[in-house]
């Protein structure tokens, strides 16, 4: 008995994308964050700019997350 479930994946074409779209969103958005508060310490105004943004992918990551766990594969 395996401590991890294996997941294949899906086949479907939309829950795929759907998928892919809530990492690059959410990794996007913490890497933006981080060059946020490296632009901070130059003292730049674009710092909050960055801030706003990458909170803003995180939080639609999240719920994104959460609309993907209501979607049912097609069979």
């Amino acid at each position: 008995m395996a401590f991890f479930k294996k997941y294949n994946g899906t086949t479907n074409a939309r829950l795929l994308r759907v998928e892919r779209t809530i990492w690059v969103l959410i990794y996007g958005g913490l890497l933006s964050i981080v060059l946020g508060l490296f632009i901070d310490q130059q003292e730049a105004q674009d710092a909050s700019l960055f801030y706003q943004l990458g909170c803003l992918a995180v939080v639609v990551g999240v719920v994104l997350i959460y609309v993907r766990s209501r979607l049912r594969e097609e069979d």
